[in-house]
């Protein structure tokens, strides 16, 4: 009876956690790929920097690091709210740095101080946030949970990007694309006061008198759990596979393919509808069989998805990248799910915040890397006219191979390595 009346006194929070995450996705949603190309073309930075410059969401999960010297904290709400509100104001910023009048080469350092700052402060907040949360729910419904909260952010995503894409071709079609910056750069400071004040109404659960672990002992101690590192090495492989391809899919939609913003808007609808209706059953089935194995299923779907993106060229872009991205849409449904929900099963409580960050800092910075490599290679290739070893063929198409070999690697090392724990080990947490 007291356990069930605690649950009901953050049942309010857990509601608000619900509309924070669709707030946040709103703001990320015009914080990157193709809404992002469209203000990188304006101010004329070239195709390779703009995927290094949309990887800055990875390259900004390194500072998740700084996360572990905050974990064990018994109150995060007041600092992770301030530092919240002031990263999504840095990614309103992106969309008003066309309106400056400075230089292109200075326009372009503008642009990469305000998104690399957004980024930075977005991942020193986003583990401890996500620890806060995650505590007012059920273990043993996380994965349901998080499934149905998905769910409400993908399906207000779609008015949302709907809205914002015939908002944006309008005022191109006119001419007059700046007033489509202004708009989503107003557009993503209203969002952020409703995100901020979902932060405000939430409550923490108390801590307890837990002692805090000191970050020295806390990284040794994650540092020599295996399974922990075992977990880590998977997201980094994914993350290499994800950050070596998506951040040039941006541009690529835009020009090479010519899409227009009203059908990437519909692409994002379509997006998130097959990631609504596959986001339940894969947690229900994580929930009941475990987290590795619906991320078996997921590695598998996104290899068939880059092995679909290899063949995605002008002449077929609208069938072959729909294919590609509702592929991707159904295995971001568990991989998204998994990356938290893997680190729980191996991780205790009072760890879990060091852990997530640990995991987020090196999968971050390792998809990075990605990018700058593959940059070089797409920065070649365009260069050469869009030849390859002597074949004519898209940057695009080059790193959607590479794509699908790291997945394939993946899926071998994810059944070697990872083993489901026990539900008598998980009942402690």
């Amino acid at each position: 009876m007291e356990k069930s009346m605690e649950k009901d006194g953050y049942k309010f929070s857990r509601f608000m956690y619900i509309l924070e995450a669709a707030f946040e996705y709103f703001i990320a949603l015009l914080a990157e790929g193709a809404y992002l190309a469209k203000v990188t073309t304006a101010i004329g930075v070239p195709d390779s920097l703009t995927g290094i410059l949309t990887s800055f969401v990875s390259l900004g999960c390194g500072f998740q690091i700084i996360a572990v010297f905050f974990a064990g904290r018994h109150s995060v709400k007041h600092w992770v709210t301030i530092l919240h509100s002031l990263n999504q104001i840095f990614f309103a910023l992106v969309y008003f740095v066309p309106f400056v009048k400075v230089s292109q080469t200075q326009k372009t350092l503008l642009f990469i101080v305000f998104l690399l700052s957004g980024h930075i402060l977005n991942n020193i907040v986003n583990s401890p946030k996500i620890n806060w949360f995650m505590s007012l729910v059920d273990d043993r419904k996380r994965g349901s949970f998080t499934a149905g909260k998905e769910m409400i952010s993908l399906a207000g995503g779609v008015v949302f990007s709907f809205i914002v894409g015939k908002v944006i071709d309008h005022y191109e079609a006119c001419g007059d694309l700046y007033n489509a910056f202004l708009f989503c750069g107003i557009g993503i400071l209203v969002l952020m006061l409703l995100h901020t004040l979902t932060l405000i109404l939430s409550r923490e659960k108390p801590c307890g008198k837990t002692e805090k672990i000191p970050t020295k002992k806390l990284l040794s101690e994650l540092f020599r759990n295996k399974d922990l590192l075992k977990v880590i090495f998977i997201f980094v492989l994914w993350n290499v596979a994800n950050y070596a391809t998506v951040p040039f899919y941006g541009t690529y939609q835009i020009k090479e393919l010519g899409f227009s913003m009203t059908f990437v808007s519909i692409l994002a609808a379509l997006y998130a509808v097959c990631r609504s209706v596959f986001s339940k059953p894969m947690g229900r089935y994580a929930d009941k069989y475990s987290f590795t194995k619906m991320l078996n299923i997921c590695f598998i779907i996104q290899a068939f998805a880059f092995a679909v993106n290899i063949f995605a060229v002008p002449s077929n872009g609208k069938i072959f990248y729909t294919a590609y991205y509702m592929l991707f849409s159904i295995a971001m449904a568990g991989i998204s799910s998994g990356s938290i929900n893997l680190i729980y099963e191996y991780v205790d409580k009072e760890k879990r915040v060091g852990a997530l960050a640990l995991k987020n800092s090196l999968a971050g910075l390792a998809g990075f890397f990605a990018t700058l490599a593959t940059s070089v290679l797409v920065e070649h290739i365009q260069k050469n006219g869009n030849t390859f070893l002597g074949i004519n063929v898209y940057a695009q198409q080059v790193v959607s191979a590479i794509g699908l070999a790291v997945v394939l690697l993946t899926l071998p090392c994810l059944n070697k390595m990872i083993r489901k724990r026990k539900d008598s080990e998980l009942q402690k947490f």
